[in-house]
């Protein structure tokens, strides 16, 4: 029996259901960007760790979904708004203690890999499901929950899928750019468990009143579903891999044009859940529609993501032509990105609602999202690790949007069938004819410069890390890119004087603090490059040397670049492929010299490696005297920024200076573990005097603008960079469209204006 309710009581509650769905979706997205970014703090940005942190976030919530639908379908609750209380309660409860999960968990890592290596592998997993797995097995176990919620306040599964998505995509946005750059880290935690707490004790409170049997009425037991129900499997199957297929593939192309920063991140995702969210919302419309077929919407999901993957190929063309104004960069980014994936991924959202809608048991609901959620595993996985380093991004898009296509022609009626596979095919001819040939005619963020095609990609490696290339240019110039920046150039017979060249002062973060150490025996370099930083170091004799860096393709790309003169081959040196940070926490090792040049600060992930709690490990892991280098790209940041990186440095090492490069203008820092004396007074290493420098003995000493006393001032200029507030990586990207000269005469105007308060 269903008790009797009067229609405003339903009215009432469907209201309620709806918002509380709506804020519930906002802090699950909230969570899963503070687990991928305490995930990536405790045990390192990784492929690896991402995978992983994907597999345990939808492995979760399919196992979820799958245990709660098959026990609501034997239990009488006759409240399901209280029992999706009571989740929600322990969702947020589970997440106070998300900080001291991932503590353990990094002392753990620690202990292990120093222990046995092999099993850090083993150690990561269990360390990433016990830190959040508890949280993402109740994030999919609500989902059955909503469904009986649905169906008894008479609102359709779809609107509540809808509004859930909705709300991550609002999640996403807010995490990115109010709640984490206001609040930080930890406030953000305990505002997510705020708002899980919130909707789990007013539902409770509620779902009191609202007396409901869980057995559905007899008409509902009866209707015949439009798909059988492996039909229905098949379809979910298909949109749920093909969905993170695209993800992998699309992002991929979109963060080589908008410089990979944690912004871009959140402006993408966001795009993708507001595409599914307004498909899933749209669903209980186009059902009533009399021509309306999912399995033809399916088929032209297929058919527009084939048209749209030229197109996003070239994204990074597209931006530049289109996007100048830092004031509106993100909304600039934002419409471009949904204008370009909105309507295929719109499409593509249509399928999991539109089959939830469609079946009538709690079991059928957890079975259908678990397997979503698997297949979300398996094509993000596939793409990553098998289809892009073998196939490339467009083709993997292709396969995405083919299995898509696929699957709705199979779905469609027979007397459509025919057409759609026609249209399938011209779109594949389309997409064929129109592919920009990544990795042999063009690569991506090589338009930065004048001349926007090679002359020559030497070679081209597309993987779950990043997408890399060595290319040449007119003249012999060689470059570097990662995810369409350049990272590092290498000059050869320069003809082509349009395009700057700026990688002098790589060898001098070898050099330098090699020159300021008394006695350097043991050397680290965190990030290859094309090995001119290792070179260096390895010129000035160590007995060892460790090279670490997150992306095995640069030791393979090495060759391509003479200026490191081979330093690989050197029996001395060891290269190891990890995160720096993790590399250092995991090694017992100390060292007279650390030297690293990472990616921009303001790359996802990269802030990591500017924050105090990093500075505070590297000390721990030099030599009473040792010495440590770190990159300052003035051209990058503008100066707050630049004096931030100084103040955090100069906290851990108040023995520091700061070194500008003669002929680049790129500042380095350098900071000693003796915090007695005046680093940069003696310079011990002149006495090697066999080694050749680019630089006199006298250029070096000028060279230095802010000593020990100086650098004080400037970094009073800042606020400390930590973990919690992640000042470079929320909310800064817009910077790096500035111009280099504007950023560089920035910050030597606040220099000067330093060294004029001194007199100087």
């Amino acid at each position: 029996m269903i008790a009797s309710v009067t229609s405003g009581s339903v009215e009432k509650n469907a209201k309620i259901i709806t918002l509380l769905v709506t804020l519930s979706g906002l802090a699950a997205l909230s969570w899963q960007v503070l687990w991928q970014l305490k995930a990536s703090l405790a045990l390192g940005v990784s492929a690896w760790g991402t995978a992983v942190t994907l597999a345990v976030t939808m492995g979760g919530m399919c196992i979820g979904a799958l245990i709660t639908g098959r026990i609501l379908e034997h239990t009488n609750n006759t409240r399901p708004l209280r029992l999706y209380g009571v989740m929600e309660c322990i969702i947020g409860i589970s997440g106070l203690f998300l900080n001291s999960a991932f503590q353990i968990v990094e002392r753990v890592d620690t202990e292990f890999y120093q222990a046995s290596p092999e099993l850090a592998g083993t150690v990561y997993l269990l360390g990433i499901a016990s830190s959040f797995g508890i949280q993402a097995i109740f994030l999919g176990a609500t989902v059955p929950v909503i469904g009986l919620m649905a169906r008894q306040s008479q609102v359709p599964i779809a609107t509540l899928y809808g509004l859930n998505t909705l709300g991550a995509a609002l999640g996403a946005l807010l995490s990115a750019f109010l709640f984490i750059p206001m609040l930080g880290v930890q406030n953000t935690i305990w505002l997510n468990s705020s708002i899980n707490l919130l909707v789990g004790i007013t539902a409770i409170m509620l779902g009191r009143e609202v007396l409901f049997a869980n057995r559905l009425s007899a008409d509902s037991k009866t209707a015949e579903p439009p798909f059988k129900f492996f039909m229905a499997l098949l379809i979910v199957f298909a949109t749920g891999c093909a969905t993170f297929m695209l993800e992998v593939a699309w992002f991929r192309a979109l963060t080589a044009a908008f410089m990979s920063t944690t912004d871009a991140f959140a402006i993408m995702l966001s795009c993708v859940l507001i595409a599914l969210g307004l498909g899933a919302r749209l669903v209980p419309y186009l059902r009533t529609q009399k021509n309306a077929s999912l399995g033809v919407l399916l088929a032209w999901s297929g058919i527009t993501i084939l048209l749209a993957t030229p197109v996003i190929e070239r994204f990074d063309i597209f931006v530049k032509l289109v996007a100048h104004y830092e004031m509106i960069i993100f909304v600039q980014w934002f419409f471009l990105t949904l204008y370009v994936i909105g309507i295929p991924i719109f499409l593509l959202g249509l399928a999991l609602p539109w089959i939830l809608d469609t079946q009538n048991r709690p079991w059928k609901w957890g079975v259908l999202y678990g397997v979503n959620a698997f297949a979300a595993i398996l094509g993000a996985l596939l793409s990553g690790w098998l289809l892009l380093p073998t196939i490339g991004l467009a083709r993997t898009a292709w396969l995405a949007g083919l299995l898509v296509g696929a699957t709705g022609i199979i779905a469609a009626q027979k007397q459509r069938r025919a057409r759609l596979s026609a249209l399938t095919a011209i779109a594949l001819v389309i997409a064929v004819t129109f592919e920009s040939g990544l990795g042999r005619v063009r690569i991506q963020g090589a338009s930065d410069f004048k001349t926007r095609v090679p002359t020559k990609i030497l070679e081209f490696y597309e993987g779950p890390d990043s997408t890399i290339s060595a290319v040449e240019y007119k003249g012999g110039r060689r470059i570097l890119f990662i995810d369409g920046f350049s990272t590092t150039e290498q000059s050869g017979t320069v003809l082509n004087s349009d395009m700057p060249f700026t990688g002098q002062y790589m060898a001098w973060m070898g050099h330098l603090p090699m020159l300021l150490h008394p006695n350097p025996q043991t050397a680290l370099v965190i990030c290859f490059g094309t090995g001119q930083t290792a070179n260096a170091v390895r010129k000035e004799n160590p007995q060892s040397l460790r090279i670490v860096d997150i992306n095995q393709n640069v030791f393979k790309l090495a060759d391509h670049f003479t200026a490191n003169e081979k330093v690989l081959e050197d029996p001395r040196v060891n290269s190891v492929i990890m995160d720096g940070r993790a590399y250092m926490r995991r090694t017992p090792e100390k060292y007279d010299v650390i030297t690293l040049e990472p990616m921009p600060p303001t790359f996802a992930g990269v802030n990591a490696l500017y924050s105090l709690e990093f500075y505070q490990l590297a000390r721990s892991k030099l030599t009473p005297d040792g010495v440590i280098a770190q990159w300052l790209p003035y051209h990058l940041v503008p100066a707050y920024y630049s004096a931030s990186i100084t103040k955090t440095f100069h906290a851990v090492f108040p023995n520091s200076i700061l070194w500008n490069d003669p002929t680049s203008g790129t500042g380095i820092l350098i900071g000693s573990a003796n915090d007695g004396g005046d680093l940069g007074k003696l310079w011990p290493g002149f006495a090697r005097t066999n080694i050749k420098r680019d630089l006199t003995e006298e250029a070096i000493r000028k060279a230095v603008v802010l000593d020990r006393s100086k650098i004080v001032d400037y970094s009073a200029l800042g606020e400390l960079i930590t973990d919690d507030n992640q000042i470079l990586s929320y909310g800064k990207a817009a910077h790096l469209l500035r111009r280099a000269k504007d950023a560089n005469k920035e910050n030597q105007d606040l220099i000067d204006t330093v060294l004029k308060d001194k007199g100087e």
